[in-house]
């Protein structure tokens, strides 16, 4: 009787181990397949990667500005560049005439103008602050004479 016990005993024991090793298998053989999905569709985007921008500096002056069409034209040493502006706030204050340096890259066969700087503006500015010091210090000088005066 004992041994029919063990028997039994040791015949379940492995259904038990044998049916948890069966789940387990089942999970890993289920677990690839949902990892392999999302990684196909990753696969093209790696073959749609772009080079690096290139980005081209023209330094000039603007020959011509188009606020409906948000194009600048700047005459540089090379010839003349129309740069297509992002935004409007990019074009404010730009007229033609004005010396500038245009930072820009080519997308869709369009020059795109990353960044505008305004060269005769920068030297505008520093003037009138180099006026306001002066006219700060003569200020001062009268001051003192009227000091001096009283």
């Amino acid at each position: 009787m004992k041994k029919i016990l063990v028997v039994l005993l040791a015949v379940a024991v492995s259904f038990v181990f044998a049916g948890a090793t069966f789940a387990a298998e089942e999970k890993k053989m289920a677990e690839p397949a949902k990892k392999a999905e999302p990684a196909k569709p990753a696969e093209p985007a790696k073959e749609e990667k772009k080079a690096p921008e290139k980005v081209t500096q023209t330094t000039g002056e603007v020959t011509a500005v188009d606020a409906k069409a948000m194009t600048v034209t700047v005459k540089g040493k090379k010839g003349d560049v129309t740069v297509t502006m992002p935004d409007a706030k990019m074009m404010e204050g730009v007229m033609v005439g004005d010396k500038v340096t245009c930072k820009h890259v080519e997308k869709e066969g369009k020059m795109l103008c990353k960044s505008l700087e305004k060269k005769a503006a920068a030297k505008k500015e520093e003037m009138k602050k180099e006026e306001k010091k002066e006219e700060k210090k003569e200020m001062k000088k009268e001051e003192k004479k009227e000091e001096k005066k009283h």
